[in-house]
This record gives structure tokens, C-alpha cells and sequence, in this order.
């Protein structure tokens, strides 16, 4: 029984023109050769599996053929390529440098360099790996490396040039090896099946070179693998099986159940929530049916990501090659595209890249997806969504709405809000914020005599007529006016605020004059700035004469003393009695 030889091995280039994907790479190598213009070193960088060891001994072959044809490539007939082709040349040398890594070794190979060839021109060495060697054997290889006899030539191959010293990089010529297409993988092994006799669908030849990632000796050990299992017939259904890959079309239909829930614009006609809510449960249920068959939530997620990034690329007939599979795959994705909107997309794609991110600290890692899955739906909606960076804005819509108190409660808490207040005709000014107690509130007259508490800001835009209760002069009334102004102003101003929560204003021996400590000059002239603003606000929160402030630094005699708010409280409270009364009445806390 003949010995079996794997695919890799037994389909290995022997030409040039035979190494896939390499074109330029090759092109040059043997216009060096025609030309006689061959380096001393050479460096072949990249990807497992796309060529450098092959091309390298493609090249030594080559150089030593006594007869070479036109095109550069070797003869394959003369004594020199005969014991080459039969592994028995003396003038080409390979060295693993992953396993003779030291010193010793490269003294051991520059002993040999000094040996002229017996049949040839050349003596050419093939360090494999190249990166592996120490520093010490670096070291003792530089001065061969940079001036070797003229009968050697040296090849180095590694994935990994990074790790090389500079000296070594800049005495070879380097040629970087791509990494192989997708197209060009699928190619070469309908190649290989039409010689093997091995019959095949054009989808799971493509799932190979998808699994392969640019290798072709992996798609070629992934054809072997494949082909056995399917006995000679490779479909796209036994591939996926055998290679444990999610089948492309959940993701498809996953598209489709998002879409039933909207194409993302917030501006299209919004669908039945029964229609959407059927379309989530069908999502979470494909979800479980592909968890079942044993895939991870990361490498599903990830798999959604790509879709949906290949589904906006569809978009675009210039961006549509950037698909790396057949032309009946890159259809159904540009069917599938034309119903999508770019907004429905970057939402999807965000969410999913968000779950990735989040998916190894989760602790519900199932829960996790569900909830990206239901996210995109929204998104489907033309609701906006939550994520990172520059996302929308997520609004977030009541559930339920308040429950008004009985009236009873309102008539006496009318009565004690009504011991502390006066009425006045003046026109609505900010909403007065007293202390923070639990909620901040405010203490308006309705036009109608009722007086009402709020506790959100935005009911200030209410179309109701409504009076603001004015403030006596007196220093209690500074200190809420003055914390009133703080809460009005704007996100941009949060430093200038947290600065004016350090400072309380007082009363001076003047009637129209009240007065604030800085603390230094810097605070003091953010205060010069301001003042004037809060000079207006003054005027229409307390009583009487417009105030002017005037704006001091702190001296080591001044004494600052900081109120807590239960202080705060009990100040306020001897002002006036009824504010006890209406903390019981309402059950606050000072807080």
C-alpha cells in the first residue's frame, strides 16, 4: 500500500509560477535571477503557511540549475535539480533555529560556509525561524551575515520580524509575504479536488479558506480533514459540521427578524408592538438553538458583528469586494442590504462590539447577549440606544405616572406653606430650591391661591400662570438665594459652582450691599465676572432694594464656619416655625 502523504506536502510548489499568491514576490526573485543580480541575504517575513520556506528553496533551486530557462524558473533536468528534487543536494542546508537555537549551532554553520560547492555555484543556507535565535548566536552570526564568501547565500524565514535586532534587518534584503486571499485559497483547492477526484460545493470550499485565515498549508490540512470526513464529497453542510462553524444563514435570519421590528429610521411608520415582540422572542429562541449546538456567546456575537459590517459594505458597489467569499454569498448579502438603513447598522454594530468588550467580565454572559439582541431590535424601532463613545442620547420613558394626594393632605399642607409665604403679584422668576431635604423642591402660588410642591425641574415649562414667593432681606434669605443661583447654572460652569458652595454671602452695615469672601484672587475674579448675574437674580428673589455685592479676599482673622444641613435646617426653622410643621406633613428628612 503506497504511503499516504497529506495535501501540504504533497502539493507543494515546486516553480514559481506555481506558488499562489505571491506574484510580485516571485516576479522579482527571478528577474534577480535572469539578471544575475543576486544579494548575499535575504529576509522572508510573514503569516504561517503563505510560502517563505517553499520560495526559499524554489530560489536555491533555481540559482544552482546549469540550465535555466528563458522565464528564470529551473530546468527540473539537470544533475542540480535532480538532487534537489530528491532531497539529496549538498549545496542547500536547512537549519531550524527554533530547535538549534545557541552559539554552538551557528559556529557549526559558519564552519560550513567556508566549504565551496561541489556542483553548482552556490551553497545556500535556509535558517528556519530565525527569530528564535539568542542574542549570543545573533551576535556570533552578524560578521558572516555582513560579508560571507561569495559562493553563499543566505535565506532567513520568520513570522516574526519584530523580534529581530536592527543589525540583522539591515544587512538582508527583506520581502514580505501577504497574507493569501480568500479567492486565491478557494482556487487553489478546486485544483487540488479536481486531482484527488474529490467532488465539492463552491460554499464549503469557501468555509475552508475563511477557517484557513490567509494559511494555505492550514486550508490544505483543513481540505484533508474535510475530505476524509465527507468521504469525497465535500458539502457545505458536512464542512460546517466537521469544522464546528456557525452557519452563516442565523445571521441572516437574525437580519430578517430585526428588520420586521423596522429598518432603524425613527421617521418610518412604527410597528405593531405585537409584531416586534414576536420577532424579539424569535431572536432570543434562535439564540438558544445556536447555544444548544454548543457555540460561545463571544464567537456568536462576533459573527453578528461581521455581518453586519459586511451587510454595510454591500451597500456600496465599490465596497462590496471588501467581502472575502464567493459572488452567490456577496448576492445575498447585497439583497439583504438594500432593506437596511446605515443608522440601523452603525447601531448594530456598536452594541455587538460593546457586548464583545463586556462579555469577559459579565457574569451572566447569556443575559448579556440577550439584551444586545433586544437592544438591536430597538434600534430596528428607530428608538435610540445606549454605547459607547459618541452614542445618542437614551431617553428614558415613564412607566408610571404619580398618584396625586387626597385632598385633605393638600388643604393642610396649603395651610402650612401659606404661614410662610406671602402672595405676590411679581413675574415668575427661578424656582426657589431651599435646602436639600431628601428631594430638592420649590414652594410656588398658583394663580388660583392652591400652592403646590415639585420635585422635577421640568414641570417649570407647564403653561399655568404661577407666582414666585419673594424672599425677605435678611441673611437666611441670602445664603437660599444664593445656593438657588449655583443650581442654575449650566454644566459648563460646574468648577465656578463647586468654588461658590464654599461660600456663603452676608449681610453688611449697608441696606443695598451684601458681601462674599474669596479665598484667593483667582475665585475672586471668576466672582467679578459673574456678579452681575447674580445682582439680577438677587433683585428678583429678595424684597426691597436691588442688592450690589461686594467681593473681598479672606483674611487669617476671618473665621469661615461651614453649616451641615441639619444646622442649615435649624437656622432656617427659627426663622420661621411652620417649616417644622411641614417636614412632619410631608415625612422629609434632612439629609
Amino acid at each position: 500500500m503506497e504511503n499516504y502523504i497529506v495535501s501540504a506536502r504533497k502539493y507543494r510548489p515546486m516553480t514559481f509560477d506555481s506558488v499562489v499568491g505571491q506574484t510580485a514576490l516571485t516576479t522579482t526573485l527571478k528577474n534577480a535571477i535572469r539578471n544575475d543580480k543576486l544579494a548575499h541575504a535575504y529576509l522572508f517575513c510573514g503569516p504561517r503557511g503563505v510560502g517563505k520556506t517553499t520560495c526559499a528553496r524554489i530560489f536555491a533551486k533555481t540559482i544552482n540549475c546549469m540550465s535555466p530557462r528563458p522565464d528564470g524558473e529551473a530546468c527540473n533536468e539537470c544533475e542540480s535539480c535532480k538532487a534537489f528534487n530528491e532531497q539529496r543536494s549538498f549545496n542547500i542546508h536547512e537549519l531550524d533555529a527554533a530547535s538549534n537555537n545557541s552559539v554552538d549551532d551557528i559556529r557549526q554553520l559558519i564552519e560550513q560556509v567556508r566549504i565551496p560547492p561541489q556542483i553548482g555555484k552556490y551553497k545556500v543556507f535556509i535558517i528556519d525561524e530565525v527569530h528564535m535565535l539568542s542574542n549570543q548566536a545573533f551576535n556570533a552570526f552578524l560578521k558572516t551575515l555582513e560579508e560571507p564568501p561569495h559562493h553563499a547565500i543566505f535565506i532567513l524565514a520568520t513570522t516574526e520580524k519584530h523580534k529581530l535586532l536592527a543589525t540583522i534587518l539591515s544587512r538582508c534584503q527583506i520581502y514580505d509575504f501577504n497574507r493569501m486571499t480568500v479567492q486565491d485559497i478557494v482556487s487553489h483547492l478546486e485544483n487540488v479536488a479536481a486531482k484527488e477526484g474529490i467532488t465539492y460545493e463552491p460554499k464549503a470550499l469557501n468555509v475552508i479558506a475563511q477557517k484557513a485565515d490567509g494559511g494555505m498549508r492550514d486550508a490544505l490540512s483543513i481540505f484533508d480533514q474535510v475530505s476524509s470526513f465527507c468521504q469525497g464529497n465535500i458539502t457545505y453542510q458536512q464542512t460546517i459540521e466537521n469544522l464546528n462553524v456557525l452557519d452563516s444563514e442565523y445571521y441572516f435570519r437574525l437580519t430578517d427578524y430585526f428588520l420586521a421590528c423596522g429598518n432603524g429610521d425613527p421617521k418610518a411608520p412604527k410597528v405593531d408592538k405585537k409584531v416586534v415582540t414576536e420577532n424579539i422572542t424569535n431572536c432570543l429562541l434562535t439564540l438558544n438553538e445556536i447555544l444548544n449546538k454548543g457555540f460561545d456567546g463571544q464567537h456568536f456575537i462576533n459573527g453578528l458583528a461581521s455581518h453586519m459590517r459586511n451587510l454595510l459594505v454591500s451597500q456600496d458597489a465599490q465596497t462590496v469586494k471588501l467581502i472575502e467569499s464567493n459572488d452567490d454569498i456577496r448576492e445575498q448579502y447585497r439583497k439583504q442590504a438594500q432593506r437596511c438603513t446605515p443608522r440601523l447598522l452603525y447601531n448594530a454594530m456598536r452594541l455587538c462590539n460593546d457586548c464583545d468588550l463586556q462579555y469577559k467580565q459579565s457574569q451572566n454572559k447569556r443575559l448579556l447577549v440577550e439584551l444586545t439582541l433586544i437592544e438591536i431590535a430597538q434600534a430596528a424601532e428607530g428608538e435610540d440606544v445606549p454605547g459607547s463613545g459618541r452614542s445618542p442620547k437614551k431617553t428614558l420613558h415613564p412607566i408610571f405616572t404619580a398618584v396625586a394626594a387626597n385632598a385633605a393632605q393638600r388643604t393642610v399642607a396649603s395651610k402650612a406653606v401659606s404661614s410662610i409665604t406671602k402672595p405676590n403679584t411679581t413675574p415668575a422668576a427661578p424656582s426657589l430650591n431651599t435646602q436639600r431635604i431628601n428631594k430638592s423642591f420649590s414652594i410656588r402660588r398658583t394663580a388660583n391661591g392652591v400652592t403646590s410642591s415639585e420635585t422635577n425641574q421640568d414641570q417649570r415649562g407647564q403653561n399655568e400662570q404661577t407666582t414666585v414667593v419673594r424672599l425677605k432681606c435678611e441673611p437666611t434669605s441670602l445664603i437660599i438665594a444664593w445656593k438657588e443661583f449655583i443650581e442654575h447654572l449650566t454644566q459648563d460652569e460646574a468648577a465656578m459652582a463647586q468654588r461658590m458652595k464654599a461660600i456663603e454671602p452676608q449681610m453688611t452695615e449697608s441696606a443695598d450691599t451684601f458681601e462674599v469672601i474669596a479665598n484667593n484672587n483667582i475665585v475672586a475674579e471668576e466672582l467679578k465676572i459673574i456678579a452681575p448675574r447674580i445682582e439680577q437674580y438677587f433683585s428678583q428673589r429678595i424684597e426691597g432694594n436691588p442688592l450690589k455685592m461686594s467681593i473681598r479676599l479672606r483674611k487669617v482673622t476671618d473665621r469661615k464656619h461651614s453649616y451641615t444641613p441639619q444646622e442649615s435646617f435649624n437656622r432656617m426653622c427659627k426663622e420661621n416655625d411652620a417649616l417644622v410643621q411641614l417636614k412632619e406633613l410631608l415625612g422629609l428628612e434632612v439629609v
